[in-house]
């Protein structure tokens, strides 16, 4: 049963440039899925029935999993990865992990084991090569799991080389200044959930006025107590953003949390890669 208001699934489709992208990955097809809590209310059958659909009418070259599978019990996975394994892409398929994903002690295992069983790579500060060595795909540890470490991993690439990098957590992107970073596709914020036309995600306006709300009354108001915590950089909440010279993708999600979306429905990506000034 769903009883958490979402709306109908957008499809977002962005061309990105890519410097010193190979002449043969000109045109490569991504598409991104993310923040599916796969538990109870918070995902309709019908729209992930909608989603492999429209993936694989896609027909991508890769598709990435950006994280946050489940919300707190980790054995909803072992079902989700039964509608997972109707995803097809040319080059596979490569997940990273989310805060939620490693709720509990046993959670990390729990859901790398059962993305394994169906021949999902999970990335946890590692560096895969689908494409070959002149394009990596670089996956880290969730920004709050105390193993993000993107030092080591970073620095085994040539500066040269363009890269892909998933990291759950757009805030990331803000330690990843240090390295070049071509393409960074991160979720997390489900875009707010809430919009206010004109203004911006709710819970962004919601911090903007916590202080002037007695400490008393915060348990008692719709993310007044987590919604401030859940990102500092609202601003990159979705959609597409230059870093200095690093870009960013912001993944909505899948998933909801109660009251719902407005104004801001769950999201597919599907990200075309160009060589820069092509």
């Amino acid at each position: 049963m769903n009883w958490i208001k979402s709306e109908p699934l957008s499809v977002e489709k962005l061309q990105v440039a890519i410097r010193d992208l190979p002449q043969s990955l000109q045109g490569t097809k991504i598409v991104q899925l993310s923040d599916f809590h796969y538990d109870g209310p918070k995902l309709a059958e019908s729209l992930l029935s909608q989603v492999i659909q429209v993936s694989n009418q896609e027909e991508p070259d890769l598709i990435v999993l950006t994280g946050d599978y489940v919300t707190h019990d980790p054995s909803p996975i072992n079902k989700l990865v039964l509608r997972l394994k109707n995803l097809h892409s040319r080059f596979g398929i490569y997940a990273i992990l989310g805060n939620h994903d490693l709720y509990y002690f046993h959670s990390q295992a729990v859901i790398t084991e059962a993305f394994n069983r169906i021949g999902i790579s999970v990335l946890w500060n590692e560096i895969a090569y689908p494409w070959g060595e002149k394009f990596p795909l670089v996956g880290l540890a969730d920004f709050w799991s105390g193993d993000f470490r993107p030092a080591p991993v970073m620095e085994q690439l040539d500066p040269k080389i363009p890269r892909l990098v998933l990291s759950h957590n757009p805030d990331s992107a803000t330690v990843l200044k240090k390295w070049r970073i071509d393409l960074q596709l991160s979720g997390h914020t489900h875009g707010g959930q809430v919009i206010i036309p004109g203004l911006g995600p709710l819970p962004q306006q919601l911090r903007r006025i916590r202080k002037y709300v007695p400490k008393k009354l915060h348990p008692y108001l719709p993310y007044m107590q987590e919604c401030p915590k859940v990102v500092q950089n609202w601003q990159w909440s979705q959609g597409f953003h230059r870093i200095g010279t690093n870009q960013l993708y912001v993944n909505r999600g899948l998933g909801s949390y109660f009251p719902g979306r407005l104004f801001c429905p769950p999201e597919v990506t599907v990200i075309t890669l160009v060589g820069k000034g092509n």
